[in-house]
């Protein structure tokens, strides 16, 4: 398998067993409240139109990160729509799988490869059980960190599937309302890695074309970022006054409230106020992706502070993450990534780091193999 072991350690972190479990009844209350026409109804607003399309599938390769408080807890940090790692946790909780070859059971590659097949059989209306051409996107791939990653998941669909497989950046298809080509020939399924989550720069506009046309199969896309992936998301999550008015009853509340940290936008009426608590406060932009703009409160200077933009950035509780050690001077940040396709969980890693938020260049740093406890 074609991956770099400099993101993966053997260091394995604990898990409680009740917090594994609350992490997954979270997963499966958010993707059926997503289903939800009420919830629809009260996100609307806040995504583009081109959002509101529906495509008759879901999304693979969702990602749910978590911090540990100090008791065990888990909170939501952020849920990611085309999270990477899978196949580097894999790694990690197998570390003595081949680098050169994808030596993975049968169980565990049908767990990745099933909702791609999932996904195409729901676009197709049965038609196609899998994808023939399938196509992974990102801006400019190879100088992405977890090229590697992808490299070794085409290798995966081309062994074990026989499908024709590239890694490109949006702007080397042809695509349109017609559908999408690559190298002149019609792809399938798009495996979208691009953090263009609505599709909005002009060199995904011919993939955004072609998707609201429904002439090829996008996983993830705009319409499950829009309902699950958008930061705003987290706001209503933990609003409790509002959580009643989606037709949620109060064991759905308090999951949701006692998982999910206090979120709300930054706006002009409530600037100055969140400025005086902000030693509580993780400053988002809602817009970007991992770390990209994301200021802790306790750091933050006012003259930053104030430059900000309201309706823009997101403040969220902070839950420090919790911390392992795997030497003995100096602990580890770390935060756990549960991956999903639709309520099935696919498996759970933890990534370790040290700094402000999560990386993967922490030298002793990556994603680590989870051991949960009690077994």
């Amino acid at each position: 398998m074609p991956l770099f072991r400099d993101t993966v350690v053997s260091c394995p972190v604990d898990l409680p067993r009740s917090a594994l479990r609350r992490m997954v009844q979270l997963v499966r209350l958010l993707e059926q409240l997503s289903r939800r026409p009420a919830y629809r109804e009260a996100v609307w607003p806040e995504v583009p139109l081109s959002a509101r399309h529906d495509p008759g599938h879901a999304a693979v390769m969702m990602g749910y990160d978590f911090h540990l408080d100090g008791a065990g807890h888990p909170w939501l940090i952020e849920v990611n729509t085309n999270a990477g790692g899978a196949l580097l946790a894999y790694l990690a909780h197998h570390p003595s799988a081949s680098q050169a070859q994808a030596a993975m059971p049968e169980r565990l590659l049908r767990r990745f490869l099933d909702p791609f097949a999932a996904e195409m059989h729901q676009f197709s209306h049965g038609r196609l059980p899998r994808p023939s051409h399938l196509v992974i996107i990102d801006e400019r791939p190879p100088e992405q960190f977890l090229y590697r990653e992808m490299e070794a998941l085409a290798q995966l669909f081309r062994q074990s599937w026989g499908t024709r497989v590239s890694i490109v950046d949006p702007q080397q298809l042809q695509a349109g309302a017609e559908g999408v080509f690559a190298d002149g020939q019609r792809v399938d399924l798009i495996y979208n890695r691009h953090c263009d989550f609505y599709l909005e720069s002009p060199p995904l506009a011919g993939v955004r074309a072609a998707w609201l046309a429904g002439t090829v199969c996008l996983t993830p896309n705009p319409f499950i970022y829009g309902l699950l992936g958008d930061k705003r998301r987290m706001g209503l999550w933990s609003d409790a006054a509002s959580l009643p008015l989606l037709g949620l009853n109060r064991a759905e509340i308090d999951l949701l409230t006692g998982t999910v940290p206090s979120t709300c936008l930054l706006t002009e009426s409530n600037r100055e106020e969140l400025w005086r608590s902000r030693q509580q406060w993780v400053f988002k932009p809602v817009d970007r992706f991992g770390s990209r703009g994301v200021f802790l409160g306790r750091k933050i200077s006012r003259t930053r502070f104030d430059l900000l933009p309201p309706t823009q950035t997101l403040a969220q509780r902070e839950i420090p993450p919790s911390e392992t050690f795997c030497t003995p001077d100096e602990p580890m940040k770390t935060d756990f990534r549960l991956f999903a396709y639709r309520q099935r969980p696919l498996g759970v890693t933890a990534r370790l780091y040290r700094g402000q938020v999560t990386n993967l260049r922490t030298p002793g740093g990556g994603f680590a193999p989870v051991r949960i406890f009690p077994r």
